[in-house]
């Protein structure tokens, strides 16, 4: 009897290893974030930055998912936040020995005209100072900077062309007349320093606000950043122009430029790097400066991209130098509601989200940003208007060695192509877009949008009960690419709602999901999707098979190679991988690795799932993971 227990508990034992070694076929990774867990990540959309004598750094962010918006560092780590996700404004911040002071955001019972004091030690408002009559601005800076100096606290009032003084508990003091202010300074003697950023000027005040010396810059220098050295006596200037660098000023009687900190051109330089690729002082537009009593210089970025919903760019972007300018750590977190998608061309060692490039591993490694505000300050990916908060997600083909880039909002009906070239390095250069021009229509796309593996597109324009098929005609000298005339066809009306088209012309495979009939919400995915084995080749009526999803409110769908893999919002973060040739499911990702690195808990967004099967046969999958600001990667091996 003990026997029979024994082999019965060693058959248990090797049958749980066996399944334990079927579970076991992916791995859980992550991208765009320094840290991996929800308690350690790096919080999002950084804009401005303080820093305590003693290293302590706040920085503040219009929108955090999982954490206040002002984010508080020491020694490379999170050690807490301040406030509520959605409290601050995040263009401006400064403190004291006792206190955090930065702006609220539209939106809260105070408005964007006020600013708002926070104890350091333990973590809770306690004053609101309302600064400006412009307390209802729902896109952009009201108060564009915050400095203090002894018990004074100084605010850029921006519409109001002047900078307030308050003492630091609020008492009004004075006004000083600036046009368009912006960044503030306040140097050893107690003189103000403005940054007026469109018209690349630094003005001095004195103490009791009369003008004193100017710094005129370049007609396309923009400053962004102040802050005063007190160890070499100079200010600190961050360049936002082209030439992406700090400029060091002495301002010892008339101010002299004394030298720069970072690579001239930052980012874009093409003598140190590939134009477009980041680094150690290859700035990106640096918006924050400040130094501890030990001389470590820290640099706050916030790579281009981004729309009006300054929160959706996802970039915080903290670089710590020591005392002789050598980098010493980064703490990034450089994706909120975004996906990467795995690249061909380097059999998906790379990653392409709207904005930027990454790749490696456990956090992997910021490569580049590929939007260039100078040569193409129309690009889609910087407009203020853009309805859709951003254009994070990536879709990426290579054709013939000539990458085609598709940038997309979180629910978008529509979509912005880009092209590479050598001349250009990593800077995705604006083509076209759908609906546009070069595909003859104003319809939304709400019926589903394809980028399929040889450059076609394939879209259901809005109330056409169509599927519009654009070829890809070829390319120009430079890498542009161009489509012909779109050919209709109609959508079968077994799945009709239309709202996700997947096309796979490798094998001639169609993936269509059919949408929530009669519902307000086009971007849903009901339980339907049909699979056409042969759709170019005539077989339009006859999906085999048809898989019936049961796990609730089914939102993203991708596919590669024979799987189709299918995310759910507000329900779970599984990704279901189904068999395009049996329909079964036959695997579901969650996390491989439980309690060490969050996943998300959904995928919240339209396309926020991308995937491809690298040459070995090993399936690499992306997930948006907005709680924790980074890009989930699952590889996995059926």
């Amino acid at each position: 009897m003990v026997h029979k227990r024994m082999r019965a508990v060693f058959l248990g034992a090797v049958i749980a290893m066996i399944a334990s070694l079927c579970q076991a076929q992916y791995a859980t990774d992550w991208l765009a974030n320094t840290y991996g867990t929800l308690a350690a990540h790096v919080g999002n959309g950084a804009r401005s930055m303080w820093v305590a004598p003693e290293g302590v750094i706040y920085t503040a962010s219009l929108w955090d998912e999982n954490e206040g918006g002002v984010a508080i560092y020491q020694n490379g780590k999170s050690i807490g936040s301040m406030g509520i996700n959605s409290e601050f404004q995040g263009g401006a911040i400064a403190g004291n020995a006792t206190s955090i002071f930065t702006a609220l955001q539209y939106g809260t019972p105070d408005g964007t005209g006020s600013v708002v004091r926070y104890n350091r030690a333990t973590r809770t408002r306690d004053l609101v100072i309302h600064v400006s009559v412009w307390d209802a601005l729902p896109r952009g800076d009201v108060i564009t900077g915050l400095a203090t100096a002894g018990s004074l606290l100084y605010a850029s009032d921006f519409f109001s062309n002047r900078v307030r003084v308050y003492t630091t508990d609020g008492v009004w003091q004075r006004d000083i007349s600036v046009s368009g202010p912006g960044a503030l300074a306040v140097d050893g003697a107690g003189n103000l320093w403005v940054a007026r950023k469109s018209a690349g000027v630094i003005a001095e005040y004195s103490a009791a606000g009369a003008p004193l010396n100017t710094i005129q810059m370049s007609a396309a220098s923009r400053p962004s950043a102040l802050y005063f050295d007190a160890l070499s006596g100079q200010l600190m200037v961050g360049d936002q122009g082209p030439d992406m660098n700090i400029k060091l000023y002495n301002i010892a009687g008339a101010p002299t430029l004394a030298g720069t900190f970072g690579v001239q051109g930052g980012y874009l330089d093409t003598t140190t790097g590939i134009k477009g690729q980041v680094g150690d002082k290859r700035f990106t537009r640096v918006v924050g400066i400040g130094r501890d009593s030990a001389g470590n210089l820290y640099v706050l970025n916030n790579p281009w991209g981004g729309g009006w919903d300054l929160g959706r760019n996802g970039s915080t972007d903290i670089h710590m130098y020591n005392s002789a300018g050598i980098l010493q750590w980064k703490l990034q977190a450089l994706n909120f509601e975004a996906v990467a998608a795995p690249d061909p061309a380097t059999d998906g060692a790379y990653f392409y989200s709207g904005m930027n490039i990454y790749t490696g591993t456990a956090g992997g490694t910021f490569v580049a940003n590929t939007v260039d505000p100078f040569t193409y300050p129309s690009d889609p990916r910087l407009s203020t208007s853009d309805t859709q908060r951003g254009q994070h997600f990536g879709q990426l083909v290579n054709v013939g060695g000539n990458r085609i880039l598709v940038a997309s909002g979180q629910n978008p009906g529509a979509f912005n192509f880009y092209h590479f070239n050598p001349a250009s390095g990593y800077i995705a250069i604006p083509d076209a877009s759908i609906p546009g021009t070069a595909f003859n229509t104003t319809r939304q796309v709400t019926g589903g949008f394809c980028l399929d593996s040889r450059g076609d597109v394939w879209a259901g324009l809005d109330r056409t009960n169509q599927i519009y098929h654009y070829p890809l005609t070829g390319f120009n000298g430079e890498g542009k690419p161009a489509w012909g005339p779109g050919t209709t066809t109609s959508i079968p009306q077994s799945i009709r709602p239309l709202t996700r088209i997947i096309y796979m012309p490798e094998t001639d495979t169609m993936i269509l999901a059919q949408g929530i009939a009669g519902s307000w919400d086009w971007t849903a995915i009901d339980s339907r999707i049909e699979v056409y084995h042969g759709w170019s080749a005539g077989n339009r009526t006859n999906p085999n098979p048809v898989i019936t999803l049961t796990s609730a409110n089914p939102k993203s769908i991708t596919a590669a190679g024979n799987y189709l893999f299918v995310g759910y919002v507000h329900t779970v973060p599984n990704i279901d991988a189904f068999n395009l040739t049996t329909g079964h499911l036959d695997a579901t990702l969650t996390n491989s690795s439980p309690g060490t690195l969050d996943v998300g808990n959904d995928v919240d967004s339209m396309y926020g799932l991308r995937a491809y099967q690298r040459a070995a046969g090993e399936y690499v999958i992306t997930k948006d993971n907005y709680n924790g600001s980074s890009l989930i990667v699952y590889r996995w091996t059926p």
